[in-house]
């Protein structure tokens, strides 16, 4: 039996007489002194384990059991990640009440034969009259209905006029409709969709990367490969980076197909999780939408995957189990011999390699949908055309700003920092405001009043003295954030009608749908907004971005930081002009000559990713290398410092094997634990897993000391 715990191994127990357990049934077994659920798996028993340390399974649950193609799932990602599979397991059993068969529902019918002298008031006659028809209902339904107080239905009960009876249970979602008209396709687009369903209805593994310019009507296309899945009586997944935030999306959903999706997200209330999960299990959900954990969902029948905006960093799970879900994704389907759909504006250096390499097929959509064309990007050089001092807008941006809300269309602000202001200092002494469990700066947040960490949520009051030479009120804020530049656009534009697009101020998927209607609605004139407005929306008046600080996603040093910035703000920059008004872009920089703000003035994506491709070919770096990387840490500095040290000098070698490090991370306290990285690189054609576990096998590491592997790391903080 698999149990969902961080456990390496399954555990054996003993099938009682009269139990029947095949693989992948849910089970609850003991295991010390309490009971928890697992999975039978396969393989073979332990011969070497005494019968009598055998305990016996205590039962099989009432639930479909678990997939071969998901128990294969569960184990490679495992083996993969050189994770327990217990942890991988426990992610496909994240809605254990599900696995317990619904309640059924009670309700009432009109009795047979009402009992002669009952006395039928006025509010009695209502709940008969709605009832006349036959059919039974629920409770609340039917008081609500009838107008009347649940006392009455229950009064009417005792007095034989109505009857309880179990209801049959509802459909948890109605099926979406792929007959139903969709809009007229342009002819690539037309093209790039049969292709797809052809994909789809081959019912054979392939992976195919879709592209094209932001507007270009990408979506639509691949709606068209999950109509031809639903016709063939498959389940699809669409996974986006921020389903919490794909408000536009569901709406065109709905318009295309005529009902809703399932959704799963961590937002999801504990019921709507177990419901939708056993709607999935049982074949009822025929579309889910999700974060990266519906990857691990109990679908009967995979047909397809779609991986929205592929290039998204969001799709990698830094805790617990690191994973990459686009990654992941193609797995999934290969198992299930399931069509997979990378889709980007931007797409990852990774996914175009393989496109160009023929690993995956490629279709690309040239043009915006409608005729809407690109919008013009220019850099506004910040050495020529600084802001006034004490601002953060230079005097060509506010000039574009002024023009546009003159002629009536709605303008953004893009500055990728939560907060008023990234750094507080000291103006007396210097003394730098930092979190004391995080090597990070505390972010200011004026509106609240408090000072925050980004990284571990720690919040302190802003003081009211400096904390290390006590001069009073002697804080002042460096550099911007959000809230700054709300601050100096409501003064430079005080008729505007303002809104703040951040996760503070966006936090959930009902406060993403206002937004976007309001935009929609032209109750707001200028957005200023953080990257959440980066992810797909289509704002028809916005004709002009403007980028506060283009060069902010360039510092660090990052191997990715090019090809993230150019990915982020051609995202951002196609907001600009998607109907029929053309659309400007403005990009803030100090740097206007860097490869990528000439990337994005020149709109010329292919040249520099063939250039950053070229540059990472040499050293063997990805796509064209391997990477792992091994995070140390520990509350105890010296603990982490001996622990890496062991590590580094225990590290492989040999023909296109290179390990560097051990180094301190660049957010080296998180969370109050030292950490320190050391990161092994190889050629491609070498597999890192059995590096790794011969590595972390030569080295005992103390208990007060956790080692995180992460395979492929997109990040290196």
């Amino acid at each position: 039996m698999l149990l969902p715990l961080p456990l390496a191994d399954a555990y054996d127990y003993r099938v009682p007489p009269g139990l029947a357990v095949r693989p992948g049934n849910f089970v609850a077994v003991p295991l010390g002194g309490r009971e928890v659920l697992g999975v039978a798996w396969d393989g073979e028993p332990d011969p070497a384990l005494p019968e009598k340390r055998l305990r016996n399974i205590l039962s099989v649950l009432d639930a479909p059991p678990m997939t071969a193609t998901l128990r294969r799932f569960v184990d490679w990602v495992a083996d993969y990640t050189l994770s327990p599979p217990g942890a991988v397991l426990r992610m496909a059993m994240s809605a254990p009440s599900a696995l317990e068969p619904p309640a059924p529902q009670a309700g009432w019918r009109r009795a047979a034969a009402l009992p002669g002298g009952a006395r039928i008031t006025p509010t009695r006659r209502r709940v008969l009259e709605v009832l006349a028809d036959g059919a039974a209902r629920a409770g609340g339904e039917l008081a609500e209905a009838a107008g009347v107080a649940p006392a009455v239905l229950r009064g009417m009960a005792d007095a034989g006029l109505i009857e309880p009876v179990l209801l049959p249970r509802r459909p948890r979602f109605v099926p979406p409709d792929p007959d139903r008209p969709g809009p007229e396709l342009r002819p690539e687009q037309h093209q790039a969709a049969e292709a797809l369903k052809a994909t789809v209805a081959r019912r054979a593994f392939a992976t195919t990367l879709l592209t094209g310019v932001t507007g270009s009507g990408k979506t639509e296309v691949y709606f068209e490969a999950i109509a031809e899945c639903l016709r063939q009586g498959r389940q699809a997944l669409v996974l986006l980076p921020e389903i919490a935030l794909s408000a536009q999306w569901l709406d065109r959903f709905r318009a295309r197909f005529g009902a809703a999706p399932a959704l799963w997200h961590s937002e999801l209330t504990s019921r709507t999780r177990r419901e939708t999960w056993r709607a999935v299990a049982e074949g009822e959900a025929p579309v889910l939408v999700g974060a990266r954990s519906a990857l691990f969902l109990p679908y009967p029948d995979l047909g397809l995957i779609v991986v929205d905006e592929e290039h998204e960093t969001a799709f990698k799970q830094e805790e617990g189990v690191v994973y990459h879900a686009r990654d992941m994704a193609v797995v999934r389907a290969r198992l299930s011999a399931a069509a997979c759909v990378l889709v980007s504006a931007t797409p990852s250096l990774e996914s175009a390699n393989n496109a160009q390499t023929g690993r995956y097929a490629a279709l690309h959509l040239p043009a915006r949908h409608g005729g809407a064309e690109m919008p013009v990007v220019e850099a506004v050089d910040l050495r020529r055309t600084p802001p006034e001092r004490g601002r953060f807008l230079s005097p060509p941006l506010v000039a574009a700003v002024t023009e546009t809300l003159a002629r009536g269309e709605q303008a953004m602000l893009f500055l990728n920092r939560r907060g008023y202001a990234p750094m507080t200092l000291c103006r007396a002494c210097g003394h730098r405001l930092r979190c004391p469990n995080c090597t990070a700066w505390l972010v200011e947040h004026r509106a609240a009043r408090r000072l925050q960490c980004h990284h571990c949520g720690h919040v302190e009051p802003i003081p009211e003295a400096c904390p290390n030479c006590g001069a009073a009120h002697s804080t002042v804020p460096i550099g911007p954030g959000v809230e700054r530049v709300l601050e100096e656009a409501t003064a430079l534009w005080p008729e505007a009608r303002l809104l703040v697009m951040a996760s503070d101020t966006i936090p959930g998927p009902a406060a993403a749908a206002a937004a976007a209607q309001a935009i929609q609605d032209r109750q707001v004139d200028l957005i200023i907004g953080t990257q959440i407005v980066a992810k797909g929306w289509h704002f028809p008046h916005l004709t002009l971005v403007g980028v506060v600080d283009a060069d902010l996603g360039l510092a660090g040093g990052d191997l990715r930081a090019s090809e993230r910035t150019v990915q982020l703000l051609h995202q951002v920059a196609g907001r600009a002009g998607r109907e029929e008004r053309p659309g400007r872009v403005l990009l803030q920089s100090f740097v206007p000559e860097h490869p990528v703000m000439q990337a994005l003035v020149s709109n010329d994506l292919d040249a520099f990713m063939a250039a950053e491709a070229d540059g990472r070919r040499p050293g063997h770096w990805p796509p064209f290398g391997r990477l792992a990387a091994l995070i140390v840490s520990s509350e105890d500095e010296r603990a982490a410092d001996r622990a890496a040290r062991d590590l580094g000098l225990a590290a492989p070698g040999g023909e296109g094997v290179e390990v560097l490090g051990p180094a301190p991370a660049p957010l080296a306290i998180l969370r109050g634990r030292h950490r320190r990285r050391l990161l092994l690189k190889t050629r491609r054609d070498i597999a890192v897993q059995p590096l790794l576990e011969a590595w972390l096998a030569k080295v005992q590491v103390p208990n007060n000391v956790r080692v995180q592997v992460d395979v492929d790391p997109v990040g290196f903080l």
